[in-house]
């Protein structure tokens, strides 16, 4: 058995997946983690800022009972990097920024600009796809992304 990895054009590109088995060195399988199960932050005003997540974002409160349903992702890329601490990609006094994979940047972003909220950068990447700079209420980078629908 071999390895067999994926170049981030492929995986962006949307072209089919390939099955991936890894081996450590010993030559016992490696298990992998399936996707995120949740992102977890401090905030000032957690309340205040998860109905702010839900009204202008559509994510669902986090679950207080076995009654409420909890934000289920579509399927898609997730993109997992952690940038060198001098980064510029966003704001140097904060240690993450959440990018959330959208349908249609546009409509989003015309419903963000009706709400009042700030768009501050707009960028298009080339086989990769569109996006979009907002922050919540307590100043956390939010990347909004279009992934690009071209097949190869």
């Amino acid at each position: 058995m071999k390895t067999v990895e994926l170049t981030p054009s492929q995986v962006y590109l949307g072209r089919e997946p390939l099955l991936t088995i890894e081996f450590d060195q010993k030559g016992t399988r490696m298990e992998r983690v399936s996707g995120i199960g949740g992102v977890f932050f401090r905030s000032k005003d957690p309340k205040a800022l998860a109905q702010w997540y839900q009204a202008h974002l559509g994510i669902n409160l986090a679950p207080t009972d076995m009654e409420m349903q909890p934000w289920v992702s579509e399927e898609g890329v997730t993109v997992f990097a952690p940038f060198a601490d001098d980064t510029n990609y966003f704001p140097s006094d904060r240690i993450f920024m959440l990018n959330f994979r959208v349908k249609d940047l546009d409509a989003m972003l015309a419903q963000l600009r009706a709400a009042g909220i700030e768009v501050t950068r707009e960028e298009a990447m080339d086989g990769i796809g569109r996006f979009a700079r907002i922050h919540d209420p307590e100043g956390n980078p939010l990347e909004l992304w279009e992934p690009d629908q071209q097949k190869p």
